[in-house]
């Protein structure tokens, strides 16, 4: 019977050390502001951002250029292509914001 006791007591102080490594785990992951993965995703928000405002960008300058006529070079010879441009760009920018945390 003290065999058993003594074989809890042991059980219960390994658990013990395995609950007490991974809170130090996490503690430290959160201290260093790591994500669930260990990566850090700071650049999440400005590529967000960035992708949005450059296919709304991307969108106003095109329809100004070809409701006024006004030639820019690349933009103007792909025609209505530049819409799907803009789409893509916006899309992906929701595409990356899924990543957000």
């Amino acid at each position: 019977m003290p065999e058993s006791r003594s074989r809890k007591q042991a059980d219960l102080k390994k658990k013990s050390a395995r609950q007490a490594a991974v809170a130090e785990e996490r503690a430290e992951k959160k201290r260093l502001g790591k994500a669930g993965l260990g990566e850090s995703r700071g650049w999440v928000v400005p590529t967000f951002i960035t992708l949005m405002l450059l296919g709304v960008l991307w969108l106003v300058v095109w329809y100004l250029t070809a409701s006024t006529g006004i030639y820019v070079p690349g933009m103007s010879d792909i025609g209505n292509w530049n819409l799907l441009i803009a789409m893509l760009l916006m899309g992906g920018s929701f595409g990356v914001a899924t990543l957000w945390k």
